[in-house]
């Protein structure tokens, strides 16, 4: 699918993974139209053909409005990236009692119920418009984690919602087939992204040495690389691919 004058929506395009799809987006010619908490879009730094707007992926009302911005901007909406989530980490029963439910029910909140909400919003926009030369008339990119496979201790919540994405993958695609649109979704490894941020560069080295091959922590730019390969090839349908450098996670 060329990007060449469409519109994208970028769900977390403020930072990290959504930032730099965006970013490739934009360089391919698309016009991106990047979602991201109020917050976040202020310190976001300004970028040629990417337009910041907040809203919370949870909120149907906010997201509707994000999604009649890009499909109303001119070129037609044809593409969607999910890059919004979030990862605490709590054990489902340890020293402090139970895992807090409310903090599992937020979890889920944001990174499958806020994926679910943009893809079905943004599919029923992609919908209206006219099909490519090809019968296509867009694509959703949605992200999981290799945590959906292999959750880690700590990562009940972080795992459940992120297999609920992983799972999502096919019925959607299905779901959507009619319309021209598909439906893929990326499982990252570590990856070098905001929510390292704190983590000290001995525990970053140690988790680069894990990973099979290359020996280094994913970027932010390997994800908008796969991204967008999966935009631009045509059959890429309903499946789940792991970018994670042949990385297998144990229990922690």
């Amino acid at each position: 699918m060329l990007l060449k004058d469409t519109a994208a929506l970028v769900t977390g395009g403020a930072s990290g993974l959504g930032a730099a799809t965006a970013r490739e987006l934009a360089a391919k010619g698309a016009r991106v139209f990047a979602l991201d908490l109020p917050d976040a879009v202020a310190k976001a730094p300004e970028v040629d053909g990417v337009t910041y707007t907040g809203a919370d992926v949870t909120d149907a009302e906010q997201v509707s409005s994000a999604v009649e911005l890009a499909a109303g901007s001119g070129p037609p909406l044809r593409t969607l990236v999910n890059c919004a989530g979030i990862g605490p980490s709590a054990r489902v029963a340890g020293r402090k009692g139970p895992h807090d439910l409310d903090l599992f029910r937020k979890v889920v909140e944001v990174n499958l119920v806020g994926t679910f909400n943009t893809l079905r919003l943004a599919a029923a926009a992609i919908g209206e418009t006219e099909p490519d030369g090809n019968g296509q008339r867009g694509v959703v990119v949605n992200t999981a984690s290799i945590a959906a496979h292999d959750g880690q201790i700590g990562q009940a919540a972080y795992a459940a919602s992120k297999g609920g994405v992983a799972s999502l993958t096919l019925p959607a695609a299905r779901d959507l087939a009619s319309a021209g649109i598909r439906v893929m979704t990326i499982a990252p490894g570590i990856v070098d992204t905001p929510m390292l941020a704190t983590v000290g560069e001995e525990i970053r080295e140690t988790l680069a040495e894990g990973v099979p091959f290359p020996k280094r922590l994913g970027t932010p730019e390997d994800y908008a690389g796969l991204a967008l390969d999966i935009i631009e090839h045509d059959y890429l349908n309903g499946e789940v691919i792991r970018m994670d450098g042949g990385l297998r996670m144990g229990p922690k």
